[in-house]
């Protein structure tokens, strides 16, 4: 083969690192944006928060550049060592308040810290394990020495639910090891001692126990109290299976007492550590607001999400002056970078309104009436209404939020598949959920709706859907079928 060498033109897309910013930046949810932002700041002197500054600020000149006079000026620190009229002794009968003003704490006062919104979040109690709560009690309560290591082993074996994971022989067999002599009657004495702690129910080996435990800790005025404690601890498999009969029999109880008892074994908590948590709560911030205007609909950025940034004029100024030292090219270098990073950041922006305008105008139903209303939406319809690429539109709603009178959504949730309708028309994922949950809330308790029914209603309403599509959505739902809604009690 002989070689040679040709010259063609063509095109094709660079991931320039300009691009690569640009779609990083897209991606980015609120917090994370946030974070890069600040990231930025921090490491590009050319880079700053463009603050409004009052009108008539005077400036003075500098070497050409325009600079706010307050920014030259300094305020002076009180002179330390000057004479006060602070008495070196005060009368008995008289307080401190009754000679000097104290400004009263609150959150427009100056004094201490903590009195700004960004120090709000550290005021939070942080989150509590089960664990922990459990050892608090235990430093507290009296226990030996010896009891003390039993006790720190069986909240080592209690799992996030409240129970022991492993029995309590077992517990014991492992205890031998480590103190001499110990009896299996030792080890139950001190898990009964935690089972006395917050909440109630802790410790318990099962269900039965959990439930046994709770009602043990009920005052004996407690009416059906007795009838509780000998249903948990022998017919609760009679309960699961709803068999009435079966439980009046055993426990000689009327229609009348049998439904009070199983009411007062139902405000009972079978998952006792459920109660504790150690998560802390993440709050969503809408990165759009959805606003009424007369009879047209808005949407804003929020601006706490994403601050004006500009270049500092006076940095800026140096490099124009500088000649072409290592120093002049590094601060070349980071104006470069500023500028990217406001353009990609503006360009983020501009493609977040241009969706979430998109989107409303296409649910305006949705803003008016609510959930019943949605209509039908795909990522390719926005993608070419605006000339954009899907892949694109799913980066700019994955985790963005929006702010509407009917509560925050994410942008996803305005896209779904659709059903047709009788009349020739298409019907969302999300009205038919919506239809779900109502024609569930209004259900008869003591007779469910089948699944079956439940599309035969849809049906008579012009949806055409089918009964395994209606079991696939109520299982997303959390919706349990119609055997376990039923209610007898």
């Amino acid at each position: 083969m002989k070689q040679s060498l040709q010259l063609r033109m063509g095109q094709h897309l660079a991931m320039t690192p300009q691009l690569q910013q640009a779609i990083k930046l897209l991606q980015l949810s609120s917090m994370d944006l946030q974070h890069e932002i600040q990231e930025a700041l921090d490491s590009n002197m050319m880079l700053e928060i463009a603050e409004e500054e009052p009108a008539g600020t005077p400036t003075t000149e500098t070497n050409g550049d325009s600079i706010p006079t307050a920014d030259l000026q300094y305020r002076e620190l009180p002179d330390l060592d000057a004479p006060t009229d602070i008495p070196s002794e005060l009368a008995v009968d008289v307080s401190w308040d009754e000679l000097y003003e104290v400004a009263p704490l609150g959150p427009s006062s100056s004094a201490g810290v903590g009195n700004s919104a960004e120090d709000y979040q550290y005021q939070q109690p942080s989150g509590q394990s089960l664990h922990d709560l459990l050892a608090w009690q235990m430093e507290l309560a009296r226990f030996s020495d010896r009891d003390y290591a039993i006790a720190t082993v069986l909240i080592d074996s209690i799992n996030e639910d409240g129970y022991l994971s492993a029995p309590l022989e077992d517990i014991h067999q492992a205890l031998e090891q480590q103190i001499p002599l110990l009896e299996i009657d030792e080890v139950r004495a001190v898990l009964h001692r935690i089972q006395s702690f917050e909440p109630p129910g802790i410790g318990a080996a099962d269900l039965a126990d959990c439930l046994r435990i709770q009602l043990l800790q009920l005052p004996d005025s407690q009416p059906h109290k007795q009838s509780a404690l000998k249903l948990v601890g022998g017919f609760l498999d009679l309960l699961a299976r709803r068999d009435v009969a079966g439980l009046k029999r055993h426990l000689d109880l009327t229609d009348e007492d049998l439904t009070a008892t199983i009411s007062l074994i139902r405000r009972l908590e079978p998952k006792p550590g459920r109660r504790v948590t150690s998560e802390s709560f993440h709050y969503i911030t809408p990165d759009v607001y959805v606003v009424r205007q007369g009879k047209h609909w808005t949407v804003r950025l929020n601006p706490d999400i994403s601050p004006q940034l500009r270049v500092n004029p006076v940095y800026s100024g140096m490099v124009k002056r500088a000649d072409n030292s290592t120093d002049n090219a590094t601060m070349r270098h980071h104006l470069q970078e500023a500028r990217w990073f406001i353009k990609s950041l503006q360009s983020r922006n501009e493609t977040l309104l241009k969706v979430a305008r998109s989107i409303i105008e296409r649910q305006q139903a949705f803003l008016n009436e609510g959930e019943r209303a949605m209509k039908p939406l795909v990522l390719r319809d926005i993608a070419e209404e605006l000339g954009m690429h899907e892949s694109t539109i799913s980066r700019v709603t994955t985790q963005k939020y929006m702010h509407t009178p009917n509560g925050i959504f994410e942008f996803k949730y305005f896209f779904s598949s659709h059903v047709s309708t009788q009349g020739g028309g298409e019907c969302s994922a999300t009205a038919i959920k919506a239809y779900l949950k109502e024609i569930v809330d209004q259900e008869d308790t003591r007779k469910p709706l089948s699944d079956e029914a439940i599309a035969k209603q849809l049906q008579a309403r012009g949806i055409n859907i089918a009964r395994r599509t209606i079991a696939k959505y109520r299982e997303a739902m959390g919706i349990p079928p119609s055997v376990e809604r039923k209610q007898i009690f």
